[in-house]
């Protein structure tokens, strides 16, 4: 079986993008730095910063289901929750997929 995607979609209250922006971002880099089961987390936001959108691939189930545990992920969802109006979750199974990547001077 593939790797276990998850999509999530926040909308944010005006007026905290940044923050909400600058904890994601953290709890991103602490997920890859920390959690030998998250191989991918993504973060991108929409041009008006109402939307962030997150792309995580973990190993399994299991993996995204301890990264909910760890404490780098509760201290996030504390700290942002006052922040979202909203936020939609999606997982999928990758069933494979390709990259490029970026070469410098284009």
């Amino acid at each position: 079986m593939g790797e276990f995607v998850v999509t999530v979609t926040f909308s944010i209250k005006a007026g905290h993008t940044v923050e909400f922006r600058e904890a994601m971002l953290a709890n991103a880099a602490d997920s890859i730095a920390l959690e030998p089961g998250c191989r991918l987390f993504d973060v991108c936001e929409a041009d008006d910063g109402a939307e962030i959108f997150l792309y995580e691939i973990y190993d399994d189930k299991a993996a995204f289901d301890a990264h909910l545990a760890t404490e780098h992920f509760r201290r996030f969802d504390r700290l942002v929750s006052p922040c979202v109006i909203e936020k939609r979750i999606a997982t999928y199974v990758r069933l494979g997929g390709t990259t490029r990547s970026h070469k410098s001077g284009h």
